[in-house]
């Protein structure tokens, strides 16, 4: 008999892949409140809006701190998205349509991924 959480989501009790999913989602979700928190917190409450333009970004990101911040979100976001997705496909498919819209989320996944650690990590530092 399945576990029931107090999300509401049974906890699984089969492979050891979904298992780990089941779990990654939550330590995600913990860290996405809390990244997206503080990017909210930062640009909106501590920095005035109407200043940020590229040169403030390109200020902020002279930092590996805040490159670094900004990744994990990117992480956060890309595995919590994605996996979420791909429970409501498991829920509402069956058979080949399942499987090829598995492997589209997860390309489109890895797509996003690679293309936000692209730009995350080439964005040329300021000229001090």
């Amino acid at each position: 008999m399945p576990t029931i959480t107090r999300a509401g989501r049974a906890r699984p009790q089969g492979s050891s892949f979904e298992l780990a999913v089941w779990y990654l989602m939550r330590l995600t979700g913990l860290g996405l409140f809390v990244t997206a928190l503080g990017h909210f917190l930062i640009t909106h409450l501590l920095s005035d809006p109407s200043i940020q333009d590229v040169a403030w970004v390109s200020e902020r990101w002279g930092s590996i701190a805040w490159r670094t911040v900004d990744w994990l979100m990117l992480t956060f976001v890309t595995f919590h998205a994605f996996m979420g997705m791909r429970v409501v496909v498991h829920d509402y498919t069956r058979g080949a349509l399942k499987t090829v819209l598995t492997m589209a989320l997860y390309l489109g996944a890895l797509v996003i991924f690679a293309l936000g650690t692209m730009v995350v990590a080439t964005l040329p530092f300021p000229v001090a």
